[in-house]
């Protein structure tokens, strides 16, 4: 059986059920490589303003190794905040046939995928996009600097139509490319939760025949909240409602915008378990990101699973895969206030039934991004 190492920061809940599925399948052998530092499951996460952690296992059903970081600001925030010296010696212990990296932006990662080149298969997963590039001398040298580091790589898993574009803008061809698609458990979010949704309606004082827009994720500048706060109160719809589901810096200007409009919720970070209710409760899930680096997206895959209508931004790179406007919801400019609160209002006029019928749709869509999927093509890659 061929053996396959993984290199990854830390223990992730999308892709901690790929490294199970992987072992369980029993075609190939695998070990996880993390990079983060021992015992890294409960990081401080700036976005969310609060230590995390998820209550999904994230190490059960597969062989990993903790690996020594001897960063002095370790975090998976900048590119010297992950720096391991054992690391390529642990991995060459194990005798892998092929390597997996996750992420090439860190010291220690880029010191392993240049030591392997020629040795073995080199193979590598990102989602980046070229959604927020600008032109200038700075893409210049970034273009001849990426291109540089692609050359180290053998084969690249892309996520999407977005990252397919990267890949190869900067230097890798269509040979060198698999689509391995971006997943999440879409069986655990599609679990019915009928009745806890109506126990948190209830909480919020919300009737079951008015309409309820989503935004859960970080309160951070990138995810452009105050953008959607903003054509909300525009909309002036007595029987919708905005619910917020997340913490971050602009948790307090957020509040402070909206605290006299009673059809405005707020509710702290919800754990993954907690997720498919919160999706479950909506009519319409919105993610009106600005960017930079709004590479996909997964609440997005979430809220599909969950059989929901779906409003994005141009600067989400999932937008391009799965939101088909019209059909599963719709797509704006990003940072324009006009345009999200003109599709906004198109989509809430539809009524609930229309938000059904799309949310069919995006049930639909989402049924073949799947870990079985990504794991599959990853196992076919490898045994050729």
């Amino acid at each position: 059986m061929k053996k396959l190492a993984i290199i990854t920061t830390h223990p992730i809940q999308y892709y901690a059920p790929v490294f199970k599925l992987l072992h369980q399948r029993g075609h190939l052998n695998i070990k996880v490589f993390y990079t983060w530092g021992e015992n890294a499951t409960d990081k401080f996460d700036p976005g969310f303003n609060k230590k995390i952690e998820w209550d999904v296992p994230l190490l059960d059903g597969y062989q990993f190794e903790w690996v020594k970081n001897s960063s002095k600001n370790p975090g998976s925030h900048h590119f010297k905040g992950i720096n391991n010296p054992d690391l390529i010696n642990q991995i060459m212990v194990w005798q892998p046939d092929a390597l997996l990296v996750y992420g090439w932006g860190y010291q220690g990662h880029l010191k392993a995928i240049r030591h392997f080149k020629n040795k073995i298969p080199v193979l590598f997963r990102g989602d980046s996009t070229l959604l927020d590039e600008k032109k200038g001398i700075k893409l210049l040298f970034k273009s001849a600097f990426l291109k540089w580091v692609y050359r180290h790589i053998d084969h690249a898993f892309y996520v999407g139509a977005n990252s397919k574009a990267y890949f190869k803008k900067y230097g890798l061809r269509e040979d060198q490319l698999s689509f391995a698609p971006h997943a999440v458990d879409n069986d655990r979010f599609a679990e019915d939760k009928k009745n806890d949704v109506q126990i948190l309606k209830k909480e919020l004082n919300i009737k079951n025949d008015e309409l309820i827009i989503l935004f859960a994720g970080k309160l951070e500048a990138k995810k452009a909240p105050l953008l959607l706060l903003d054509a909300f109160v525009l909309l002036n719809k007595p029987d919708v409602h905005l619910l917020f589901v997340g913490n971050g810096p602009f948790e307090m200007q957020l509040k402070l915008k909206s605290e006299k409009n009673d059809h405005i919720h707020f509710i702290d970070f919800q754990n993954q378990s907690r997720m498919p209710v919160i999706f479950q409760a909506c009519d319409l899930f919105c993610l009106p990101s600005q960017g930079p680096n709004e590479t996909w997206g997964l609440a997005i895959n979430e809220a599909m699973a969950c059989g929901k209508a779906i409003l994005a931004s141009d600067k989400v790179g999932a937008a391009a895969d799965l939101v088909k406007s019209g059909y599963n919801g719709g797509i704006f400019k990003n940072g324009d206030l006009d345009n999200l609160t003109f599709i906004l209002n198109k989509l809430i006029t539809y009524g609930k039934s229309r938000l059904v019928t799309m949310g069919e749709c995006s049930k639909e869509i989402i049924k073949d991004w799947s870990f079985e999927n990504q794991v599959m093509v990853i196992e076919s890659f490898i045994k050729k």
